[in-house]
């Protein structure tokens, strides 16, 4: 019978519970909607690949696998019916490497890990732009300025969305664990209640206790 007081206050919880879960989940599948839909009527490529890595990692965080699904729908452009994006066939590989290890760092840990993460992204692309045709004479469209433009833009609104998400809720949650001590501290003292009081009586002492009074 101990746990039914405590149904009333563990419903709402867990109704917020379902709540929170119900609406990551909304938010998920809207963004990689969004971008399905992006990829499969694709136009120039700097804007898709804007769009790409910034709509990527914000599904990223409402919950981790949504950021993976996110990198794989960088291949729906090559069977979409619109004409394939000029240059395409070199961004998917490189791009999404490159988001792929962000994700895997990005998800090792708090705030702390996001620069690592921004850098894990960009050091690839920047080197490929930098050392990329020297390898290979046809790699050149990592050197379009518009190239690390749309790619870097899209991971630093994105993994900024990322820091700011995390450091309000870790704020919140102090200032949740605070209230909640004050509470406790500044609670008033539970009432005892009369019929649990106890009163006891000694005992008198026996008539032939040394200190006993004798009659006169």
């Amino acid at each position: 019978m101990s746990g039914t007081p405590q149904a009333p206050a563990t419903r709402p919880a867990r109704d917020r519970s379902g709540l929170r879960t119900g609406l990551r989940l909304l938010g998920g599948w809207a963004l990689l909607g969004l971008l399905a839909w992006l990829m499969w009527t694709p136009g120039a490529w700097p804007a898709l690949l804007l769009a790409w890595v910034l709509l990527t990692l914000l599904a990223d965080e409402f919950g981790g696998w949504f950021g993976y699904l996110g990198v794989l729908l960088g291949g729906l452009a090559f069977v979409a019916p619109a004409p394939e994006p000029a240059g395409w066939s070199v961004i998917v590989p490189l791009v999404g490497g490159a988001l792929l290890a962000a994700l895997l760092v990005k998800h090792s840990g708090g705030p702390f890990v996001l620069p690592f993460a921004a850098a894990m992204f960009a050091l690839p692309l920047l080197a490929v732009a930098r050392f990329g045709s020297k390898l290979d004479a046809g790699l050149t469209l990592p050197e379009d300025p518009a190239f690390l433009r749309s790619a870097l833009l899209g991971m630093a609104v994105g993994l900024g969305v990322s820091l700011l998400r995390q450091v309000t809720t870790a704020l919140l949650r102090r200032r949740a664990r605070a209230q909640q001590r004050h509470r406790q501290g500044t609670a008033p003292a539970a009432a005892v209640p009369l019929a649990a009081v106890t009163f006891e009586f000694p005992d008198p002492p026996p008539a032939d206790a040394p200190d006993a009074p004798r009659p006169g």
